[in-house]
């Protein structure tokens, strides 16, 4: 323990004496970590927000929608889920609650709304009653819609904060009438604020009843929705999933072997979909910008032996004075080490403020988020190194005679 402590002083003394030339050489790692941890600071603060707005659906939330496989899709075929699909869900599954379709809009045209002189796009879609519920979103001002507005098509709306103050409505809207493509529409709440992702507002839709929404659409119409629902009890969430696939496979004839037409996903489906081309595009990128590492590594392999030549009148002193081969070298070796320690706090230092910058920089992009094992890899990587690339340079000034050492000029 002695021999590693004096090791260690011996190589903070020989850092600090040659500071300017210390952070030249630790420059490669410097930036190979800056990169990493800028890289994985803006990709995982990507990866922070939109976990926690999947979060938001709740665990035991089910998502059904339409899917067309890619053979089909060639051969013109487009898979639909229809509203006898929800029927045949809602009256034959067992163990689920809070049923909601989402039927979205067909064209722009649809999405266009009106309040006097002002006019504006934006998202319509119709939904049920336990939209608001499935979903975690609930109105700020006014009421959510109830199940006589759906059965009587009433042409109420909730609308987003956005749509409000892009129309120049009144400060409390509700109560007021404006136009969505050429219905008159009552406001009867505005939905709470959620913010932007990604640059695009989550605040900017507009809601109304799902039967409404059929009717302004025509029911004659081969209509495409999609359907939300909540499982009473999560252990039965894998026994629910499959009874809505057969029921569907059997409802859409689909025989032994064909694919699916639609998608059964859970919100921790979705989390895991998303998270794995997170992990693969912070993988990717991460191994390129890591190669800057091992460019580094050789820069402090190349200085360290330089710093061996320098040094080898010391080192036969040392020897000379009872100093191990082994001793030589853990001292070296520690050097290296600790170079790239401290090039790899100042790369993660600097990462994180160049992603907290880069992040405030694009509009509506999420904060930046450095996760701990990102640190942690950071460190062993440096680690790593430090000691991969600073044993020759150590075992060439343990093996030198004292001898030829003290009369090196």
């Amino acid at each position: 323990m002695f021999m590693l402590l004096e090791s260690l002083r011996s190589a903070l003394d020989s850092i600090r004496a040659h500071g300017f030339r210390s952070v030249l050489t630790s420059l490669g790692i410097i930036i190979g970590v800056m990169s990493v941890i800028a890289v994985v600071s803006i990709v995982q603060g990507l990866s922070h927000t939109v976990n926690q707005q999947f979060e938001g659906l709740g665990s035991n939330t089910l998502t059904v929608r339409s899917y067309t496989p890619f053979r089909k899709a060639l051969q013109g075929q487009i898979a639909k889920l229809r509203h006898e699909d929800m029927e045949i869900i809602e009256q034959r599954v067992d163990g689920i609650s809070h049923v909601t379709p989402i039927l979205f809009t067909q064209s722009g045209s649809q999405g266009q709304v009106s309040y006097r002189s002002q006019d504006t796009f934006s998202q319509v879609f119709g939904v049920g009653p336990a939209y608001l519920e499935v979903n975690g979103v609930y109105p700020e001002s006014g009421r959510g819609f109830a199940r006589d507005d759906d059965l009587r098509r009433r042409l109420v709306c909730l609308l987003g904060q956005d749509v409000v103050e892009e129309l120049e409505m009144p400060e409390d809207p509700v109560g007021a009438y404006f136009r969505v493509n050429s219905e008159w529409c009552k406001v009867i709440g505005v939905m709470e604020r959620r913010g932007e992702l990604l640059g695009f507002s989550q605040d900017n839709y507009v809601l109304m009843p799902y039967g409404t929404a059929r009717r302004i659409q025509g029911t004659t119409r081969d209509l495409d929705i999609q359907v939300q629902l909540q499982v009473n009890d999560l252990e039965q969430m894998d026994e629910i999933t499959a009874r809505i696939r057969r029921l569907l496979r059997d409802a859409h004839g689909l025989k032994k072997g064909d694919d699916d037409d639609f998608r059964v996903q859970t919100s921790e489906q979705l989390t895991e979909s998303f998270n794995q081309i997170i992990s693969t595009i912070t993988a990717a990128v991460g191994g390129i910008v890591g190669v800057s590492l091992l460019v580094g590594g050789i820069g402090i392999m190349n200085i360290m032996l330089v710093s061996v030549t320098e040094r080898t009148r010391e080192i036969g002193i040392l020897k000379a004075l009872g100093a191990t081969r082994r001793d030589i070298m853990l001292q070296f070796l520690i050097e290296a080490v600790l170079l790239c320690l401290v090039g790899g706090v100042i790369g993660i230092a600097l990462g994180y403020g160049i992603g907290a910058f880069a992040s405030a920089m694009l509009p509506g992009f999420p904060p930046a988020h450095v996760p701990a094992w990102a640190i942690a890899l950071s460190f062993g990587f440096s680690a790593g190194v430090g000691i991969i690339f600073g044993i020759i340079p150590a075992a060439k000034a343990s093996q030198l005679d004292p001898i030829d050492a003290l009369r090196y000029e």
